[in-house]
């Protein structure tokens, strides 16, 4: 599948930006984070802004952007509309959860109900972007088990690891907080790892033969489609290079886990402000490893209509 980078950004946007309103949303609202106003603003600012550019990039992928609200008319069959109805509905316990923790300076009550409504809303939502992809039977590297726990985990992840940094910077550093960033990104790591694997060991059953279906012999085109590159070859036909593939996946567990972790364990030894540079360049690294590895989600993905074309 061609990788664009709108959709690239708006997996990686919003799946940190989902991931740190939940820990806000939790943590702020029972409070287990004071209720600090800098703190709070920045945070909110920083979760919101992430999801709301995450959702407009997603639509600089659409051939006519200005018809992108028809698509939350069709929730009952869609998970794209789906996701988009949860992603609306979240801002308004986000919303309330924001003027009461960081204006009001409150927790608890009210604010706990609406900071565990947003934290709940974020995890929905996450679960419909996921389900776009597992929901695609055609695409045999997305339509399986191991997708949508990838997003949640992921989303956790990068939300948990940059609410470390968040902490850390405004003095309200939390080492529960902080050990969760490092176990979920082993987490991740561990899941990331599995999924190549499946992938990489994974036999599609669909081929000519099965589509045509003449079971008997090889089948082959005599004669191909298309003589030069169309849409069809160029958004759903992409490939990739395996050496090009291999040297990505080692940048992804560079960035995206191995150093972050590594920045993790120094910050937990580390006095103010050391560890908040630890902490920040963790985030940092690790947002910019999601980047590749979400380019190499949709790259390594093969949809079944390339057998039409020979590939």
């Amino acid at each position: 599948m061609h990788p664009a980078f709108s959709v690239v950004f708006f997996t990686t946007a919003t799946g940190a930006g989902y991931g740190l309103l939940a820990l806000l949303g939790l943590l702020g609202g029972f409070g287990v984070i004071p209720a600090d106003f800098w703190l709070g603003l920045v945070g909110m600012a920083l979760a919101l802004g992430l999801i709301a550019a995450g959702l407009l990039s997603s639509t600089g992928h659409l051939g006519r952007p200005e018809r992108a609200w028809r698509a939350f008319s069709q929730w009952r069959s869609s998970w794209l509309s789906r996701e988009g109805v949860a992603s609306v509905a979240t801002f308004i316990p986000a919303a309330l959860f924001g003027v009461g923790w960081v204006f009001l300076g409150r927790n608890g009550g009210w604010v706990a109900v609406a900071g565990l409504l947003a934290a709940a809303g974020a995890l929905v939502t996450t679960c419909t972007t996921g389900m776009i992809y597992a929901s695609l039977k055609p695409i045999a590297q997305w339509h399986s088990r191991y997708t949508l726990p990838a997003y949640l985990i992921f989303a956790a992840m990068t939300g948990s690891v940059l609410g470390n940094a968040l902490f850390q910077c405004f003095g309200a550093a939390s080492t529960t907080v902080l050990i969760g960033g490092l176990l979920a990104t082993l987490a991740g790591w561990g899941w990331k790892l599995a999924t190549w694997n499946y992938n990489d060991r994974l036999e599609i059953p669909t081929t000519a033969n099965t589509a045509t279906g003449l079971v008997g012999g090889t089948v082959r085109s005599i004669e191909w489609p298309h003589t030069e590159e169309n849409y069809l070859l160029k958004e759903m036909g992409f490939s990739i290079a395996r050496k090009h593939s291999a040297k990505l996946r080692r940048v992804t567990q560079a960035l995206a886990f191995a150093a972050p972790a590594f920045l993790l364990v120094i910050a937990f030894f580390l006095p103010w402000p050391l560890g908040v540079i630890a902490s920040v360049l963790a985030a940092l690294a690790q947002l910019t490893g999601m980047l590749v590895e979400r380019w190499l989600f949709f790259a390594e993905a093969k949809h079944t209509v390339a057998l039409y074309y020979g590939r």
